[in-house]
Order: C-alpha cells, then structure tokens, then sequence
C-alpha cells in the first residue's frame, strides 16, 4: 500500500470519527442540557421538598408589580404547584448590606407563611456577615414559620433594635438588611396574594 493510499485511509478514520463523536454530542446535548437545569433547580429550589411540588417553577416566572420596596427590591417570582394548587410563592429579593448586595431566595407559603429563606449570591466580610451564605444556614432558618404580622411590625428588629430577632455575631448591618428583606417579601405576598396564588388556589 502507498503512501497516498495510507494518508486517504487515516484521512478517512479521522472523518469517521469526527463525524461519530458529533453524532454523540448532537443525540446527547438536550439531554445533558436538561439534567443540569434539573441540578440547576434543584439547587435554588431546596428551600423546599421534592414531593411537595409537581411543576417546574423557574419554568414560569411571575409577573411582579411595584417591585420596588421599602428595604429591597424583587427581581423575579415563581409559583410552585401540587396537582394545580399553589404551594409557595418563591421570590428572588435583593438588598444592600455591609460589604455590597444581598440576594435572597425567599419562599412564602399560600397562607403567607415563611417557609424559607437561602441567600444566592453576598459579598459580606468573611466570619461575620459571610455566615449569610452559609447553607444551611440556622440563623436564616430562625425566620421560617413568621407572617408579615407575626411578629408584630414593630417585632420583625434585632433585640438591640427592641425587635424580636437575634442577629449574626458581628454582623449588625448584615442582619438588618435580611430581615428588612424578608418583612418586605412577606407583606408583599400579603398586598399581592390574590395574583401571586392565581386561579384556583
């Protein structure tokens, strides 16, 4: 066999292969695609369980009204279902605290409870404020089962503030600035329940 003859052979191993490999790839990619997004969802949806909901909530974002807020502001929402009935409210919240932003993940049930609450993304001085993103996370964890009036409006404070909340050690800033943001979220749910739930829930 000539050389010609033995470059045309390789030549046409590596076409083969190449077109193969692209093969795999093609039939692959959606399903890869669609495992991470489940990762993806599965990571940012942990704030509940996984038989409570049977949708895919960050599949259909809300449409928010008047998302700006007294200490925060709403930059999304989801409605996670069972069998066509709301089970939470989730909604994406982002405040400024000591070092820079704070984004929270804060999820509400349908009668207005916290269920709740995972910092996404903070940049808070490590050891102090830091702790915001620890997850979990028991100080965040203290908050589940409040109500836009349970505490009291003039409860949702630090101690130091005469409300009803301890706060992260060495991180007073950090800590009003989260429960600003909750309070927020909670009386948004309550102002905005009816559209937030929809029909049939």
């Amino acid at each position: 066999m000539n050389r010609t003859a033995s470059a045309f052979i390789v030549l046409l191993l590596a076409i083969i292969g190449v077109a193969a490999t692209y093969a795999v790839y093609r039939s692959t990619a959606a399903q890869i695609a669609n495992e991470q997004r489940i990762i993806e969802s599965r990571k940012l949806l942990d704030l509940l369980p996984l038989d409570a909901y049977d949708n895919q909530p960050l599949e259909q974002p809300l449409a928010l009204a008047e998302m700006t807020l007294a200490h925060s502001t709403l930059t999304s929402g989801y409605r996670a279902t069972n069998r066509g009935q709301t089970v939470a409210i989730l909604l994406r919240s982002q405040t400024q605290g000591y070092a820079g932003a704070i984004e929270l993940l804060i999820a509400i049930d349908a009668n207005g409870k916290l269920l709740g609450v995972k910092t996404l993304k903070q940049s808070e001085t490590p050891a102090l404020g830091g702790h915001l993103g620890d997850w979990p996370n028991a100080w965040l964890q203290s908050f589940i089962g409040t109500s836009s009036n349970e505490p009291t409006d003039a409860g949702w404070a630090l101690k130091k503030d005469q409300g009803q909340f301890d706060q992260i050690a060495g991180a007073t800033i950090t800590s009003r600035a989260a429960i600003s943001a909750i309070h927020d979220a909670l009386r948004y749910f309550d102002e905005h329940r009816a559209a937030l739930l929809g029909s049939g829930s």
